[in-house]
């Protein structure tokens, strides 16, 4: 049986431009449309001109409501009485959460044990019906199935769809309609989602941009994947970036093949850098995950010395009681 366009596993080139405008009108009267901020400090310190697309700052605290939204609402009637189910450590169980019960549907979420606090708590304040499992991936998946023989609900995959990808891939529309000369776009990655929808905006309005993926050293499987020409599994996701745990899909690899320039990877001592001083100097509340998209740029791996860049700072949920610098 041939799987649906959207079916987790489904090839496919991915949403186009035209697709992803018509997400950004969909989602549109629900999320933020998000500042795009600059800082003196940080632009002198690395010789370029940086402009910081501020998801820190959106609904749920992360771009995640961007593709959640966009997926529930796409659904049939006969789809969304279903409710829907999605397996996630946190922002995206967050953003299904809420846009479920925008749309007045129940959602299930499956969270790994280890799921930080705060990301719990905020899927319990937006009215999901957590199910805790073990920490991996195949838990994860095989939980979530369970979930869905049971209920019948929709599976929102957090990263291999095509219409997660296009709301994710709003916050670029957004970002380059503001900075549409950027030389470079940067964004942290780990299904995929959100550098695989940036690549495709990025590209289809720039050719010549330069779109770079930046991942954790210690959760380097999109590196390696993108190096050898075929996923290579996660081996080690022992990184304080914990939104970035997950593996590359077939969907998300396709389209990185295709479109993004470089993966930059970071270590664990430059996220807790940058995370320190995007606080300090910008004010912004930023988790590491996001950060990851800044220590290439404040570590002078990236020749962007008189060039405009634009960073996608993906989010803001950490455990303030445990923050990483202090």
């Amino acid at each position: 049986m041939a799987m649906a366009p959207n079916a987790p596993g489904a090839i496919t080139a991915g949403p186009d431009l035209e697709t992803i405008r018509a997400a950004h009108r969909r989602i549109a009267p629900h999320i933020h449309r998000t500042p795009v901020m600059t800082s003196a400090s940080l632009d002198a310190m690395t010789g370029a001109q940086l402009y910081f697309k501020c998801e820190n700052l959106q609904k749920t605290g992360s771009f995640k409501i961007r593709g959640a939204t966009n997926a529930i609402f796409s659904l049939r009637q006969e789809e969304a009485r279903r409710g829907v189910v999605t397996h996630s450590s946190g922002n995206h169980a967050a953003a299904v959460a809420l846009a479920a019960r925008w749309r007045g549907i129940r959602a299930w979420i499956v969270m790994p044990s280890n799921a930080p606090e705060a990301k719990r708590k905020a899927v319990e304040a937006y009215g999901g019906e957590i199910t805790f499992c073990e920490p991996n991936l195949a838990a994860r998946e095989t939980t979530a199935a369970e979930i869905i023989r049971q209920t019948g609900a929709v599976l929102i995959h957090p990263f291999d769809d095509d219409r997660i990808i296009a709301g994710q891939a709003t916050a670029a529309v957004e970002l380059l309609e503001h900075v549409p000369a950027a030389d470079f776009i940067l964004t942290p990655v780990s299904g995929g989602g959100l550098l695989s929808g940036t690549a495709i905006v990025a590209k289809s309005l720039r050719p010549a941009i330069h779109v770079v993926g930046c991942e954790p050293k210690n959760a380097d499987d999109a590196y390696r994947s993108l190096a050898a020409g075929h996923i290579e599994p996660m081996e080690n996701s022992s990184t304080i970036a914990d939104g970035l745990r997950a593996s590359l899909a077939e969907r998300t690899f396709a389209i990185l093949r295709r479109l993004v320039n470089q993966i930059v990877l970071v270590t664990e001592e430059e996220i807790v850098a940058a995370t320190r001083l995007v606080w300090e100097r910008m004010k912004l509340v930023i988790e590491p995950s996001a950060a990851v998209a800044v220590a290439p740029l404040l570590a002078h791996k990236l020749p962007v010395e008189g060039k405009k860049v634009g960073v996608i700072l993906s989010g803001g949920n950490l455990d303030l009681a445990r923050l990483p610098f202090a």
